[in-house]
C-alpha cells in the first residue's frame, strides 16, 4: 500500500512539474509595423529582434513593413523587441528612432521624408 501512495505522489508531483514547465515557456505571436526599404534592413530589422533574449522568430516582409515575431513572453516583452529595433535605426509602429542611430543607417535604407 505504501509503495503505491509512493509511485501515486511520484507521479503527481512530475505531472505538476511539467505542467510548470509548459506555463513558461509560453510562447507568444504579435505583429508590428517596422519602417525600412530593403533586404539590408530586413536583414538588421531580423538579427535585432533575434537578438532578444526569448525571441524565437523574427519575419520581415519588405512590401508590407510586417515584422511577425514568436517569443517567450516570461523572457522579454513587446516593448523590449521594439527598443532593439529603434537601437538599429528604425521606426516601429508609431515610435520613432533615435536620430543618430538612424543617420547611420545606410543611404538606401533611410526612409524618412526629412
Amino acid at each position: 500500500m505504501k509503495k503505491i501512495i509512493l509511485i501515486l505522489l511520484v507521479a503527481f508531483s512530475y505531472g505538476v512539474s511539467a505542467q510548470e514547465v509548459q506555463e513558461k515557456s509560453k510562447k507568444k505571436k504579435t505583429a508590428m509595423t517596422v519602417n525600412g526599404n530593403c533586404e539590408m534592413c530586413k536583414a538588421r530589422i531580423e538579427k535585432s529582434c533575434l537578438k532578444t533574449t526569448g525571441v524565437k522568430y523574427a519575419q520581415w516582409d519588405v512590401n508590407s513593413k510586417q515584422l511577425n515575431l514568436i517569443f517567450n513572453e516570461y523572457m522579454t516583452s513587446k516593448d523590449e523587441i521594439q527598443q532593439s529595433i529603434l537601437k538599429v535605426g528604425h521606426d516601429v509602429d508609431s515610435l520613432t528612432a533615435n536620430p543618430d542611430s538612424y543617420k547611420e543607417l545606410h543611404t538606401c535604407c533611410q526612409y524618412r521624408e526629412d
